[in-house]
């Protein structure tokens, strides 16, 4: 397990230093958004072998790619805002468009400082010492590895071990059928990231879990697509409040402004609505034997 976790924490690694330029230019906001992909992935899978490394210097990372996480969430959080933005304003009339502009220009200007300081913490001895140090955890095997003894009957493989994170994840995710019915968006979130440590899970071994769990993972990418959409609007309702109580908007650009946040509670009433349906589909027999499939490629 721990080795097999060095191998998948080298590929997400791999990928956040290829997203670090284009992160910096600010050129694509791709670029930002795989950065942070990356380094979820990375704090997913350190929680999920820290029982095969040793605690001090696994905290250590996790805490680093914390604090990267929060400058590069602050970053796309903003990006998605202002994509939504531009897609709304596309809906309106010439002269609403003129006066819409205002809220466009204020987002941007946030983004502009929650870049820069995204490219004032790459730059900081903090991350480069990160980089230097994880660089060196994942390219040297046994690397703070907690000892074993193979001629024990101790789990410690792959084979042995998956089967039981994969349904103890499973489980944190199936702990809310109670709750789906009347679960508000502060619920369904912390749903959300259930579901997006079973499916990181699934992807990590996925060489080892054949076709069966890669359809697996299509169908928690749907779920979580839906989730994300939600939280996405949650967000957006809270950013537009904060924007107005900090710009001084005319009062054509006010009026949007509430226009742009009923269809945005709109959207989210529409988007809890359709959940229940989505949580159903999760768990009916078809999807649920792809996982069981998946599990009995371990032999």
């Amino acid at each position: 397990m721990a080795e097999a976790g060095r191998k998948i924490l080298l590929a997400d690694f791999v990928k956040l230093l290829q997203h670090e330029a284009g992160s910096r230019s600010g050129e694509d906001s791709e670029d930002v958004h795989d950065m942070r992909v990356a380094t979820r992935r990375m704090r997913s899978a350190l929680k999920l072998l820290q029982d095969y490394f040793k605690v001090r210097p696994i905290r250590a990372y996790s805490e680093a790619l914390k604090d990267l996480a929060r400058v590069l969430g602050n970053v796309r959080d903003l990006d998605v805002m202002i994509a939504n933005l531009k897609q709304y304003r596309s809906s309106l009339t010439d002269e609403w468009q003129a006066a819409f502009e205002p809220v466009i220009a204020g987002v941007e200007k946030k983004r502009a400082k929650a870049h820069k300081k995204l490219v004032a913490y790459l730059d900081g001895d903090h991350y480069a010492t990160f980089i230097s140090d994880f660089g060196d955890f994942v390219m040297q095997p046994g690397k703070w590895a907690r000892p074993v003894n193979a001629e024990e009957a101790t789990p410690y493989q792959v084979r042995h071990v998956l089967p039981s994170l994969v349904h103890e994840r499973l489980a944190n995710v199936r702990a809310y059928d109670n709750v789906i019915d009347t679960a508000d968006t502060r619920t369904l979130h912390a749903l959300r990231i259930e579901f997006k440590r079973l499916r990181y899970v699934i992807a990590y071994f996925s060489d080892v879990l054949g076709n069966s769990g890669t359809d697996f993972v299509e169908s928690l990418k749907a779920i979580q697509d839906h989730l994300g959409n939600l939280n996405d609007v949650v967000v957006a309702q809270e950013a537009m409040q904060a924007l107005v109580e900090d710009e001084d908007f005319d009062h054509t650009t006010s009026e949007i402004v509430y226009e742009y946040c009923n269809v945005l509670a709109q959207r989210q009433a529409d988007l809890q609505g359709l959940f229940p349906d989505v949580w159903t589909r999760f768990n009916t027999r078809a999807v649920q034997r792809k996982l069981s499939d998946a599990l009995l490629m371990l032999r």
